[in-house]
């Protein structure tokens, strides 16, 4: 494995695993929260912008990338050999995701833009408890379908602890 998208919900753990991934195999980490969000404040950069900085990070090599961006998952499927989905219950994305709220409350978390601090968003949390309704069947089938690689569902923090303990080499 050498190019991997780590994708699921908020609060799921796609950066704690990326990060881990990332320190294990060797690979660079690219976070697109980092790249998508412009330094300093919590504005996106342009769809023009944010595209050339994604093709660059997917051209590369090697790379572990953490994000979902559904418009963008397709061009990152051509260039990843596997993929891990973080399948996990929307209580459990909720939690984590306020979990992460509460320890970094303030401050720019190390996978986002610098100067976007961490704070509770009402939005984000009616995101969150969305999310599998509005993408967990397409997220399934579209990986039921890809031919690219490796394909990874994880369902459990435990899971996700036997996936790290795996030798992949």
């Amino acid at each position: 494995m050498e190019r991997i998208m780590v994708i699921g919900c908020c609060g799921s753990g796609k950066t704690t695993l990326s990060r881990k991934l990332g320190e294990k195999l060797g690979l660079p980490v690219v976070h697109l929260d980092r790249i998508f969000w412009s330094p300093g404040h919590w504005e996106h950069l342009s769809r023009e912008e944010f595209d050339q900085r994604l093709m660059e990070e997917a051209a590369k090599d090697r790379w572990v990338m953490d994000g979902n961006y559904n418009r963008t998952l397709d061009l990152r499927l051509e260039r990843a050999d596997a993929v891990v989905y973080l399948d996990f219950t929307r209580w459990r994305c909720l939690w984590g995701w306020m979990g992460r709220v509460v320890k970094n409350w303030g401050k720019a978390r190390p996978d986002m833009a610098e100067g976007c601090a961490e704070w509770f968003d009402l939005e984000m949390a009616a995101f969150i408890w969305k999310f599998n309704p509005t993408n967990r069947k397409r997220y399934l089938e579209m990986l039921h379908n890809w031919q690219g690689g490796k394909v990874y569902i994880l369902r459990t923090r435990r899971d996700v602890k036997r996936f790290l303990k795996q030798d992949f080499m």
